[in-house]
């Protein structure tokens, strides 16, 4: 596709003067969707908001199935936790009547993480509350506010009486969180586009992912040998050989973050590849040795390494505690759900990623600095599987993932008006009829 003509500094300032118009509606559109409360298999209810957000945009929004067997022999699909009927992503296109520009995607995620301790939150999780300028409420930051900011810049350019003179795809997915599977669905059901914008918030600071880990999920599942704890020694304590074999990792994460073995994109970095055991359940009774113990774990996988190589890295050191004298009799069961999914380096040289940032600091007067993340986004699907140039930006978000997770509003603002600048400069703008 050509490259649109140059933003004319009227319609430029016109774009802005629009998204400065819709600051009270983001924060009502941002306050609707954190009180869905859409951790995973819950994700109904945001999807119906995306649905109406879509509608209220002039567009016609569409499902799209997230179907496991269709993917299961695609590269990046991860092996999902649960069915996934019920929780279509949602999906809608803008097409012009000319097409002058380049084509582009926007796309974020609806699912949340659980929101851990509610009574530890100072207001509750999916109440949304705003304090000092801050939005505060699960997946307020991660990555709502992100998610508003492409609506948003959409709508600025329709209030200026314009629009994208190109395709524009908005994609609001699930799974994020734990497979990526929604955006690999949705990327697979729609056509290519010339790049991708995804408003993912960042470290707590502006900057843009330059690079993220892989993950890999595991489950490891010990059956003891339950008596009584009088006899606890005739026993196998489930518990305490499920901690044993997760105390193994720890010599495996040393070795990962060796010198050697970190890719360039994350030099400066400490401590990129990180082993999280994030779940335990187990046990029936405190005067009995527990039968059973099921533990969560999140291997990152550093650029040189891919997740299969994780996988069967997990699977040697769980079979070689399994096979320890001290838990003879035990039995340990090993199986993979959720993640598998490999690193990925953005190019930063792209020319979505040089307009996004040159946009945002004219926006801001700030500067997007490149973020090699220790975690992942779903850009990794485009930049690896359909060598679709991604920019990765978003809002100031704090404690994602955390307690009192916040998003703050002036930032959300400043991203609207950067992805509705990109649009505008990456797309071409006709007249909207």
């Amino acid at each position: 596709m050509p490259n649109a003509p140059p933003l004319d500094p009227g319609v430029r300032r016109a774009i802005l003067d629009a998204a400065k118009s819709l600051e009270a509606e983001s924060i009502d559109a941002l306050s609707t969707l954190v009180r869905c409360p859409s951790t995973l298999g819950h994700e109904q209810s945001a999807l119906a908001a995306m649905t109406t957000l879509y509608l209220s945009l002039g567009l016609e929004p569409q499902g799209v199935p997230t179907r496991a067997e269709t993917l299961a022999s695609h590269p990046g699909f991860s092996p999902p936790l649960i069915p996934y009927e019920g929780r279509d992503n949602v999906v809608a296109i803008h097409r012009p009547r000319t097409t002058l520009g380049r084509s582009l995607a926007l796309q974020g995620h609806v699912d949340v993480v659980p929101e851990g301790a509610a009574d530890l939150w100072i207001t509750p999780p999916f109440e949304p509350a705003i304090r000092q300028g801050r939005m505060y409420g699960r997946g307020a930051g991660d990555m709502k506010a992100g998610i508003v900011s492409y609506c948003m810049a959409f709508k600025a350019l329709t209030l200026a009486g314009l629009q994208p003179a190109a395709e524009v795809q908005m994609q609001s997915v699930i799974e994020e969180e734990c497979t990526g599977n929604g955006a690999l669905a949705c990327m697979l059901a729609l056509p290519p586009t010339d790049a991708v914008i995804i408003p993912e918030p960042g470290p707590g600071l502006p900057a843009m992912y330059s690079a993220e880990v892989g993950v890999v999920w595991a489950w490891i599942t010990v059956t003891g040998r339950p008596t009584h704890v009088r006899d606890m020694q005739a026993g196998v304590n489930a518990i305490e050989a499920a901690t044993a074999i997760a105390a193994r990792f720890k010599d495996y994460q040393r070795e990962m973050n060796k010198g050697e073995r970190i890719h360039p994109s994350f030099h400066g970095v400490n401590h990129p590849v990180n082993v999280n055991f994030g779940s335990i359940e187990g046990g029936e009774w405190n005067s009995s040795v527990p039968t059973r113990c099921r533990i969560g774990l999140r291997v990152g996988v550093m650029m040189g390494y891919t997740a299969q190589q994780t996988k069967r890295d997990i699977e040697e050191i769980v079979a070689e505690a399994a096979r320890d004298e001290t838990f003879r009799g035990a039995k340990v069961a090993l199986e993979f759900k959720g993640f598998m999914a490999d690193p990925c380096v953005f190019d930063m040289a792209s020319p979505i990623a040089l307009m996004a940032k040159r946009n945002f600091t004219e926006v801001s007067g700030a500067t997007l600095r490149d973020y090699p993340a220790t975690g992942l986004t779903d850009g990794r699907f485009f930049a690896l599987y359909q060598n679709t140039p991604v920019a990765c930006f978003g809002p100031d978000a704090q404690d994602i993932h955390g307690i009192d997770e916040s998003v703050g509003l002036d930032s959300m603002h400043d991203i609207t008006k950067t992805i509705a600048l990109c649009i505008a400069e990456w797309c071409g703008v006709e007249t909207r009829t």
